[in-house]
């Protein structure tokens, strides 16, 4: 019988359902919370277990790790995967893998904050960088220098959602010998797969939209064998290897992550649609709205039909007093210092996220004291954009 072709959203959920050693295969993935394994036989049979990368010490390999990664390397369509212990644990391993004194970091000038903290960190390790607009494909490849060797940025920033022409600064950076490293957080590989235009590794934190039930501190990197090894034995020496608990939640979360980020990515459309229609609101930062400055951009983007990613920002007035009543009106979207989350969340860059950035550079990034960021649920479309209505009445 010839073997058969299926749809992403099947082969998810029977990737990553083997354990190395294991002949069962139980319906749902056990945990394994052991610290270490024990190896039968002589020095013999132990030097092979090391040989052959074996099961033996939680820090440097374990079953629900390598299960996950399974899933995410399939997710992105990369050869493998490490899992760190967050987010940043990734980045930074990532950047330390690949950087070293002497070298030079392009990155993006609108990252995550802390991500921003942490390149300002490696000039105390002779890694010198330039923050770029990475929205002006022409000033990155300007910024780059005979030293540079990493080029940083996200697929869509953080808050003002402006994107970045991953295939364009692949040729930029492979031309100049540099490597090209994307934080895909924002949009996931269900909205576009990095490494299939021009990216080396692809960052994931898994604790947001991959995971999506605000319950797991995860992250992950994908990208060649060749790399991810590399990045695997920095990783053991600096100890940033994800939790077995996290590990085993997140798997388990992927399976509905398909029917997650449709939802939560129509729902955004939706959403940031109704808002722009909205006297009160002056901007809305999202693909699908009327005047969106990189319209060419998300088209080339995003074509597998999805949807642009369910994060958007909008901007109300500057009225800190009529913002708190808008905040207060708000029956189901509420404030919380995350995203990616199966309920509606809003955060306040100017006061959370950006607030340590000195004023005239959050003015130069868009970030108003009226913009307010929105990560998008699975709630129905119509129940959000009836609250969004009702609250935005505060500025009647």
């Amino acid at each position: 019988m010839d073997k058969m072709n299926f749809e992403r959203e099947t082969n998810i959920l029977y990737k990553g359902d083997r354990v190395k050693g294991c002949d069962i295969v139980p319906e749902a993935a056990p945990l394994f919370l052991a610290s270490a394994f024990d190896i039968a036989g002589d020095l013999d049979d132990v030097n092979s277990m090391y040989e052959n990368k074996g099961y033996t010490y939680i820090r440097t390999r374990n079953p629900n790790r390598h299960m996950l990664a399974d899933k995410i390397t399939y997710m992105e369509n990369g050869e493998d995967s490490a899992i760190f212990s967050s987010g940043m644990g990734a980045i930074q391993t990532v950047l330390f893998t690949f950087l070293k004194g002497g070298d030079h970091l392009v990155a993006s000038d609108t990252l995550y904050g802390e991500s921003i903290e942490l390149i300002e960190i490696m000039k105390e390790y002779g890694i010198d960088y330039t923050f770029v607009d990475f929205s002006d494909t022409q000033a990155v490849k300007k910024a780059i220098k005979p030293n540079t060797k990493v080029i940083y940025s996200e697929t869509a920033s953080n808050p003002c959602v402006a994107l970045t022409d991953v295939e364009e600064l692949a040729k930029a950076a492979h031309e100049n010998g540099a490597l090209l490293i994307i934080d895909n957080t924002f949009v996931t590989a269900y909205a576009v797969r990095c490494l299939d235009i021009g990216a080396d590794i692809v960052i994931n934190s898994l604790t947001k939209f991959i995971n999506g039930h605000s319950d797991a501190l995860l992250g992950s990197a994908t990208g060649s064998k060749e790399l991810i090894e590399k990045v695997l034995t920095r990783q053991s020496i600096f100890g940033t290897a994800g939790g077995t608990f996290s590990a085993w939640l997140v798997q388990r979360s992927m399976q509905t992550l398909s029917l997650r980020m449709k939802k939560a990515m129509y729902n955004a459309d939706k959403l940031a649609n109704a808002l722009y229609e909205n006297p009160h609101v002056i901007k809305v930062n999202y693909p699908t709205v009327p005047n969106y400055a990189q319209k060419e951009l998300a088209k080339k983007l995003f074509k597998n039909g999805y949807g642009c990613g369910a994060m958007l920002s909008f901007e109300m007035p500057d009225d800190r007093a009529k913002i708190n009543e808008f905040m207060k009106r708000l029956q189901i979207c509420h404030y919380a210092p995350t995203l990616g989350g199966v309920r509606t969340t809003m955060s306040h860059p100017a006061t959370s996220s950006h607030r340590d950035l000195p004023e005239e550079q959050k003015k130069a990034l868009g970030i108003t004291e009226g913009l307010m960021r929105i990560s998008v649920g699975i709630e129905e479309a119509e129940d959000l954009i009836k609250d969004f209505t009702q609250a935005l009445k505060a500025f009647d």
